[in-house]
């Protein structure tokens, strides 16, 4: 189900705000900014508008430099904000175009990649990696696509820095040097593990099985085709006019400082890329139903994989998935990035698809989590798209 286009009213309401620069660091002092551009579509979301944007004002806008928020409901964009600043010292507001860093919210958008290369044909997801990926060494056990795509393959997360890599590499398959010839955590498929590096490894695996450069792979077959235009890689040697400074908390002083310099080049799949709210849930969007891909790709994304002794992990194939107290199933991910954490997900039922993209590490954004359900309570109760699956 791709986005359909509609003509939305964006209204721009301003707080007033204070911004200084410290000798070490910068702060905001008095109220945050709210300032607002608001789509709406429907009349009947206005509330739920109304109640999400006081949600965001009081509890996160304050606590962070500057974030968007989008929520589509049916394929429509019904609510798009920005809040705050893109770079303070400039005291450049967020836009509804501002790109951040979105973190482990890439691994939803390498999945589709998969999904793309297992229904042409040119992809196990049963097999060695080795079959994709002939560098990648052997281990005691075989290592398969489906199980680092489901956190399930035994490969290590971040150690030590590694997080804060500033050391730029040329190609994904140089970037598994980092962990290539470690020794697995485990037997492949007896235990979930989250990694990081799995997914890196993926990115390879997409290179051998498509015979392509796995950016231009993505920007060509996911980005391009689906039409985001505020989605690309966080080169750090490129100039990318939208892309927002990047904060961390200042502990001493207060307020914020700028985060220091990496180079995500060593994670393009794992946590290396840039995008908008808005692109993220027309992304989301594409896949409540089947379209842009068929049914039986959406069922192996969302479909929680399970241990060998047959326990599910609520994590299918780049998804953490769920099924919440209404009886919907939700598919969902985390993004944290050096400056930048991202909340993304979707309620596949009332087909309502959310993200909010902010440029602070480890922002608080546990109340994020109360902004779907106020679209769906907004959603008619009688309306057979939130009949929960059975």
């Amino acid at each position: 189900m791709h986005m359909r286009g509609v003509g939305l009213r964006r209204a721009t309401v301003g707080l007033s705000v204070v911004v200084f620069l410290g000798a070490g660091g910068i702060a905001a002092q008095g109220v945050p900014s709210c300032t607002v551009s608001v789509a709406r579509a429907e009349a009947r979301y206005r509330a739920a508008i109304d109640a999400a944007h006081r949600l965001v004002c009081d509890s996160l806008a304050p606590r962070i430099p500057g974030l968007q928020v989008a929520v589509a409901v049916d394929g429509k964009l019904v609510w798009s904000a920005a809040f705050g600043y893109a770079d303070l010292a400039r005291h450049a507001r967020v836009t509804r175009t501002t790109m951040f860093r979105i973190g482990s919210v890439s691994k939803p958008l390498r999945s589709v990649a998969l999904a793309q290369l297992v229904e042409q044909g040119k992809l196990d997801l049963d097999v060695p990696v080795q079959r994709y990926v002939t560098s990648f060494p052997p281990k005691p056990w075989p290592v398969t696509t489906r199980e680092l795509a489901g956190h399930l393959a035994g490969i290590r997360h971040y150690q030590g820095d590694e997080f804060l890599s500033h050391t730029p590499y040329p190609s994904v398959t140089a970037g598994l040097a980092i962990f290539a010839n470690d020794t697995l955590l485990f037997e492949p498929g007896t235990r979930f593990a989250y990694s990081s590096y799995g997914f890196n490894l993926i990115s390879a695996v997409v290179e051998g099985a498509s015979g392509e450069n796995f950016l231009a792979y993505m920007g060509t077959h996911v980005i391009g085709a689906l039409g985001l235009t505020h989605t690309a890689p966080d080169r750090v040697d490129s100039l990318i006019p939208d892309r927002t400074a990047f904060y961390d908390r200042d502990t001493i002083k207060g307020g914020f400082q700028v985060a220091p310099a990496v180079d995500n080049s060593y994670k393009w799949a794992g946590g290396g890329f840039l995008s908008s709210a808005e692109d993220l849930v027309r992304f989301e969007s594409a896949l409540l139903g089947p379209g842009f891909l068929p049914q039986r790709s959406l069922d192996l994304l969302f479909t929680s994989q399970r241990t060998r002794d047959g326990q599910p992990t609520g994590y299918g194939v780049g998804w953490f998935v769920a099924v919440d107290s209404l009886g919907h199933r939700r598919a969902f991910h985390g993004g944290g990035s050096v400056g930048g954490t991202t909340a993304f997900g979707s309620d596949r039922d009332a087909h309502i698809a959310f993200a909010l993209t902010s440029n602070l590490t480890d922002a608080p954004l546990g109340p994020a989590s109360r902004i779907v359900p106020l679209f769906v309570t907004s959603s008619s109760s009688s309306d057979a798209r939130r009949t929960p699956h059975r």
